[in-house]
């Protein structure tokens, strides 16, 4: 009898609800603007339906909405730099002989910084939902669906991990609008830690023309 009465008492208890996505979105952005720098090693993986998937590995380094160092050990060499003033992309795997450069613009969201994209004013920016709970490395996250109110974003949705302990990203999931869909995993999270001078600057190599665009 005790355990029927257990039983129907387990059955009538109301379900858990989920955790408000507005909530946790917010507590990410509070993290993410009272960090001086983020860095980690990142794993990316670029699928796309026509040409196939392509995986890219390196370190991140974020400091400010203005500085950014990703520089990929796979394929070696290869760099993407924001220096305060200046975007270099330089990829020879794709586009061998030349790197791009770009003046950063004045909207984070529209620079190479995909922390800025997803937690810059995401209450305002962004539709959310609640989708499930995780594990990364270990760690507890929460998995969050972000839809962009603003149609000019270069992605359709993020899906967005975030850290049960310091609320910052743990993996992005971006669809794109050419149909690509990039995922960027982040081990070995550190914050506010001394930047090394150098991480924000690009050395041109030699041999090497610098397009403006």
């Amino acid at each position: 009898m005790n355990l029927f009465l257990a039983m129907l008492l387990l059955a009538a208890a109301p379900a858990q609800a989920d955790p408000d996505p507005r909530v946790l979105i917010e507590k990410a952005a509070q993290s993410y603007r009272g960090i001086t720098s983020f860095s980690a090693d990142f794993r990316q993986v670029i699928a796309d339906s026509m040409i196939g998937t392509f995986e890219s590995r390196g370190r991140l380094v974020q400091a400010g909405e203005a500085r950014l160092s990703m520089r990929f050990t796979d394929p070696r060499g290869e760099a993407i730099v924001m220096d305060g003033e200046r975007i270099w992309v330089y990829t020879p795997s794709t586009t061998p002989g030349q790197v791009v450069r770009l003046k950063v613009p004045t909207d984070p969201t529209y620079g190479p910084n995909v922390l800025a994209w997803i937690l810059t004013d995401p209450a305002r920016r962004y539709q959310s939902r609640y989708l499930r709970e995780d594990q990364i490395a270990g760690r507890g996250v929460d998995v969050i669906a972000m839809t962009p109110v603003d149609r000019s974003l270069p992605f359709t949705e993020a899906v967005v991990w975030l850290d049960q302990f310091d609320h910052l990203p743990r993996r992005l999931e971006l669809r794109e609008r050419g149909g690509q869909r990039r995922t960027l995993t982040f081990t070995g999270v550190e914050t506010n830690r001394r930047v090394p001078a150098g991480t924000f600057s690009f050395t041109v190599p030699d041999g090497v023309r610098v397009v403006d665009q």
